[in-house]
């Protein structure tokens, strides 16, 4: 994520609101990765987290004019991006959404036996990497939004409790009172069931062909070990606020924060380019 000052920022979109094209591509570009690892982290997957920041970007530019600089622009989108994704209804889990008993059970019952090998002679060092990041993200879903919603704000963006408020519409300390109780249930069921993070029997490696029969993993379609990180700092300053809270961060390391896809970075190219920029500007 770009990082601007509170006053560029609010200098770029004085521009922006008087038509000043490359100050509203430079205010989206310091906000894109914020809205696609918060779609990612909310929606599951790579590409529903596309389409929903594709969404947000366009709300953005919709409502640019209506940002009152009242809270920091940080907190503005996130609000925007939260809202909408916490009613988002197009996206995998939408209308079959996961429960932690139902993760549980599947992970001590699979019949993971007898599986012919599915992995198409791809590293299986690699695929274990890759069903690892997505089973963790996947089990955000077994969270209801809003509270998956505070989870990936207090947990991975660290945002402090009057921010956070701020951005979803409830008080500091209930804020303060749903990431403790979402982060301690979090690292409850990865110290029950998982052996990447806890202390439990699941093996990503042991769960590959499984996964594969499944269609929950595509040895020829990977997303999270392709995926371009952030830079270091930012993962170290995730880590240090993760500490500061509870003490569990060894629980949550796998909240890693990736780049914004190249489709999504040229989608907004190709947006600021086209005609349909201005009819968005003056909805």
């Amino acid at each position: 994520m770009n990082k601007l000052t509170e006053k560029e920022i609010t200098q770029l979109i004085d521009r922006t609101v008087e038509g000043d094209k490359h100050a509203l591509e430079t205010v989206l570009s310091s906000v894109q990765d914020l809205v696609f690892n918060l779609s990612l982290r909310m929606l599951g997957t790579f590409p529903d987290a596309e389409d929903a920041s594709q969404d947000i970007i366009l709300k953005i530019i919709t409502h640019l004019s209506s940002f009152k600089k009242e809270s920091s622009f940080s907190t503005w989108v996130f609000n925007i991006a939260s809202n909408h994704l916490k009613s988002y209804k197009k996206h995998m889990f939408a209308h079959a959404p996961l429960s932690f008993d139902f993760y549980g059970d599947d992970i001590k019952n699979a019949n993971l036996n007898g599986l012919p090998d599915l992995t198409q002679s791809v590293d299986q060092n690699l695929l274990a990497e890759e069903l690892k990041l997505s089973c963790t993200n996947v089990m955000l879903q077994c969270l209801d939004p809003e509270t998956r919603c505070i989870f990936i704000l207090g947990t991975m963006f660290r945002l402090d409790s009057r921010d956070a408020g701020a951005a979803l519409g409830i008080t500091p300390e209930a804020y303060r009172q749903k990431l403790s109780r979402a982060r301690k249930r979090m690292a409850e069921f990865l110290g029950e069931y998982c052996g990447e993070y806890g202390s439990g029997e699941c093996r990503c490696v042991n769960r590959l062909n499984y996964a594969i029969q499944t269609h929950r993993l595509d040895p020829q379609r990977l997303s999270f070990t392709v995926a371009e990180h952030t830079d270091e700092q930012t993962a170290l300053e995730v880590k240090r606020a993760m500490e500061e809270i509870d003490g569990l961060s060894d629980s949550f390391s796998f909240c890693k924060m990736y780049g914004s896809p190249e489709n999504m970075r040229r989608f907004i190219e190709d947006f600021l380019n086209s005609p349909q920029l201005s009819t968005v500007q003056n909805s």
